[in-house]
């Protein structure tokens, strides 16, 4: 697939993205997803299910692959869907949402890998990045919990969200099937110690193991 290509698929996809529905408050499991980059260009695709309550492992699953698209801004879920894919397809216990590593609407097409996660399996999917990647916001105050809106072209796309006082915030953006505040609450909750969300901390260790 051609990059042209690519950036087709995402404004093919981009209308399937429901982003009405405000999603479970509560939900039995949870799974984090992340990729992890080797040397020959080789991907690991991760997915760890978290018991949302006690915050256990209850299933994991971890794919290898060479990347079989070139490294674009704006196009990593060309070469992280599919060992991600791959790895969901193997885990014996189905997740009620995906937590992944990565952007939804926070987008430049509004099509980050959180949607196009959320669009392919019909799951309520939230995109959690360490780094701001489009638009501009501004400095959440210091108390976990607070927030400042991710404007892009006038339009609120996520938020800048502090899991941890006096902690540098994350940023959250809706994937599919999930409201903004819904996605911030279960972020919130999923981080009771640190500044990421334990399910994308999991993932994040198995992807390097």
């Amino acid at each position: 697939m051609s990059i042209e290509e690519a950036e087709a698929e995402q404004e093919r996809l981009r209308p399937l993205v429901d982003l009405d529905d405000p999603g479970p408050e509560r939900v039995e499991f949870v799974a984090g997803l992340d990729v992890g980059y080797g040397g020959d260009d080789e991907v690991t695709g991760a997915v760890v299910v978290l018991r949302s309550g006690t915050l256990e492992v209850v299933d994991q699953v971890a794919v290898r692959q060479r990347a079989g698209f070139p490294y674009v801004p704006g196009l990593f879920a060309f070469r992280e869907l599919p060992p991600l894919l791959a790895a969901m397809d193997r885990l014996s216990v189905r997740p009620d949402l995906l937590v992944c590593d990565g952007y939804g609407l926070a987008h430049p097409r509004r099509f980050g890998l959180a949607c196009h996660l959320g669009v392919l399996t019909g799951l309520p999917t939230i995109g959690v990045a360490k780094t701001a990647f489009v638009g501009r916001h501004d400095d959440p105050p210091a108390a976990r919990g607070s927030w400042s809106p991710i404007l892009l072209d006038g339009e609120v796309v996520g938020r800048a969200l502090r899991t941890r006082e006096g902690v540098k915030p994350v940023f959250v953006s809706q994937g599919h099937r999930v409201s903004l505040d819904n996605a911030c609450s279960h972020v919130l909750r999923l981080s009771p110690d640190f500044r990421l969300p334990e399910p994308i901390r999991a993932a994040d260790r198995l992807s390097r193991s």
